[in-house]
Order: structure tokens, then C-alpha cells, then sequence
């Protein structure tokens, strides 16, 4: 019995070396999604309208400005007056529609990669537990070493898991 023991107790620390170590660079997973491709053909599109909108209002406010330059030396003082104020809640609109564009294109492409992440993050999460990986480590986190003898490289596997090339 105390040899059966002994045996067990030295072939113990062997079993924790058995462990699998796996490691993914998930940057190049999500970049050969399709829906990461098309995500950011929306963004982009997105960000030219909301620049198309901020470039209308622009002109106009520059047509405006032009215009009370022009006629300023020949107006009432109130015409100019009332006038100066439109210029100026123009540009205050103008303002505001840039700073709201920020947001809703910052939240848009959150919203968009937040699903594409979710989807890479499931497909290593069911490789690591069908493969049996005590731990799979992303590379593109900026990790500064992993060793490759002692890790496995499972970046192909999610891919395939998700149907990628």
C-alpha cells in the first residue's frame, strides 16, 4: 500500500505538466471575419455621411458669413445684430452635430465589434474546452512572451471554427 502511494505521489507533479497551453492572436481572427469587414464598410460610410452633413452645414454658415460681410456696412444695427445671432447658433449647431456624430459613430462601431468580439471569444472558449486547454492566451493583448515549444497555437482552429480561411 505505501508503495502504491509512494507511485501515486511521484507520478502526481507529472500529471500538472500534462496541461495544454494554447495561445491565439485574435486581431488576426476578427480581421478575416466578414463581419468585421463589412462592420467597418459601414463605419466608414456612416462617418462620410456624418461628414457630408458637417460639410453642408458648414458651406451654408460660410455663405451666411459672406453675405452679412458684405451687406454689414448698409444694414440697420438690429438686422445685423439679428443676424450676427443666427451666425452664431449656426455655428453653435454645427458644434453640437459634430460632437453627436462622434458619439453615435464611437457607439455604432462599439456596438458592431463588441459582437464580433463575442463570437471570436465563444469560438476559443469552445476550443479550449473541446481540446481540453487549461489556458488559451491572446497575443495580439500585447503579452510579451509566449513560449511557442510549451504553447499551441490554436489561431487556425478558431478560424476554422468559425467557418474563415
Amino acid at each position: 500500500m505505501k508503495k502504491l502511494f509512494f507511485m501515486l505521489m511521484m507520478l502526481a507533479p507529472m500529471a500538472a505538466f500534462a496541461q495544454k497551453f494554447g495561445h491565439v492572436n485574435s486581431q488576426e481572427v476578427i480581421q478575416a471575419m466578414p463581419e468585421f469587414t463589412k462592420a467597418r464598410t459601414d463605419i466608414e460610410a456612416l462617418a462620410k455621411q456624418y461628414d457630408a452633413d458637417l460639410k453642408s452645414m458648414q458651406e451654408e454658415i460660410q455663405k451666411k458669413a459672406e453675405a452679412l460681410e458684405k451687406e454689414q456696412a448698409t444694414l440697420p444695427a438690429n438686422i445685423k445684430q439679428r443676424r450676427e445671432q443666427e451666425l452664431q447658433e449656426m455655428y453653435q449647431k454645427y458644434q453640437q452635430s459634430a460632437q453627436d456624430n462622434q458619439q453615435a459613430l464611437a457607439k455604432e462601431q462599439s456596438e458592431k465589434m463588441q459582437a464580433i468580439t463575442t463570437k471570436v471569444l465563444d469560438a476559443i472558449k469552445s476550443i479550449g474546452q473541446t481540446d481540453g486547454y487549461v489556458y488559451i492566451m491572446d497575443i495580439a493583448g500585447g503579452i510579451p512572451y509566449i513560449s511557442t515549444t510549451l504553447s499551441t497555437d490554436v489561431t487556425a482552429k478558431v478560424k476554422a471554427k468559425l467557418g474563415l480561411k
